[in-house]
């Protein structure tokens, strides 16, 4: 007999187990994570175009997408290297 361990909420049908709670929290923070670092480096190149010779308006916008940007690649080696430690070297059942 198997029970139904999937539950509707406002962001879709989450697996209520450990596993799939955890999968789905992950998957949504690392989509909500790069979206921001997106908007980040719009808004410092916005910055960068608006700051009309001033340079520190210009640094502020330089350090801004190089924050951003550094950010963005945090999140996807930290992606990698959890995927290379959980999947190929631990081989934990139910790690995608």
């Amino acid at each position: 007999m198997k029970t139904n361990t999937k539950v509707w909420t406002a962001i879709g049908c989450i697996d209520a187990t450990a596993i799939g709670l955890v999968t789905t929290l992950s998957t949504l923070g690392v989509g909500i994570a790069g979206g921001i670092a997106f908007l980040l480096i719009l808004f410092g190149a916005l910055q960068i175009m608006m700051s009309a010779g001033n340079p520190e308006k210009l640094n502020a916008g330089k350090e801004l997408v190089n924050a951003a940007i550094t950010g963005l690649l945090l999140i996807i080696f930290s992606i990698f290297l959890l995927q290379l430690i959980g999947v190929k070297i631990l081989a934990i059942p139910g790690f995608k």
